[in-house]
């Protein structure tokens, strides 16, 4: 059973981890967030439910005019060949729906079956929002608590500078 925001809310709370969590109507796209721009400070995120040729699975976690080039991605990672994860194995994996993507959606990989990847530009904002399981609502956290919650779960995130600024994600 996937966990709920508020047990997300308690796992943050028992860590110590400060977070402000804002709800809105359900959002599915990063165009889409684009609308509460000014009501949520801090670094605003898309995230990318990714697994290779091999089944391996990757989170990779940006800002959100973040460009990435997919078709280069697996070289930097070392991974083979990217496709997106289908809506099955995101459920299964992160507890999430397809517009619900984040990181901490590892809180329901129990398994370790996934790699964390934060671009390194995003790690640059000292406040970060995603999602929390659900999109209707985005909380921030700070950038030093993403990496406190991450190691708490046993996902120990790679930090690398994997985009370039400016809009899409390169498909």
């Amino acid at each position: 059973m996937a966990v709920t925001p508020e047990q997300l809310f308690a796992y943050l709370d028992d860590l110590g981890i400060a977070h402000k969590t804002v709800s809105h109507p359900p959002l599915f796209t990063v165009e889409q967030s684009r609308e509460l721009r000014g009501q949520i400070p801090g670094g605003h995120t898309k995230n990318l439910f990714l697994r290779d040729k091999d089944n391996a699975l990757f989170l990779v976690v940006a800002l959100e005019d973040a460009k990435i080039d997919l078709k280069t991605l697996h070289h930097k990672l070392g991974a083979g060949r990217f496709s997106f994860g289908s809506a099955n194995l995101m459920m299964d994996v992160l507890g999430v729906e397809p517009g619900s993507v984040t990181p901490f959606g590892v809180i329901n990989d129990t398994e370790g079956r996934l790699t964390v990847v934060l671009d390194q530009p995003m790690m640059e904002e000292s406040i970060l929002n995603y999602h929390p399981l659900t999109n209707t609502m985005t909380t921030g956290i700070g950038r030093d608590d993403l990496y406190k919650f991450l190691e708490s779960t046993g996902h120990p995130p790679r930090v690398l500078r994997i985009s370039e600024r400016g809009a899409g994600t390169g498909r």
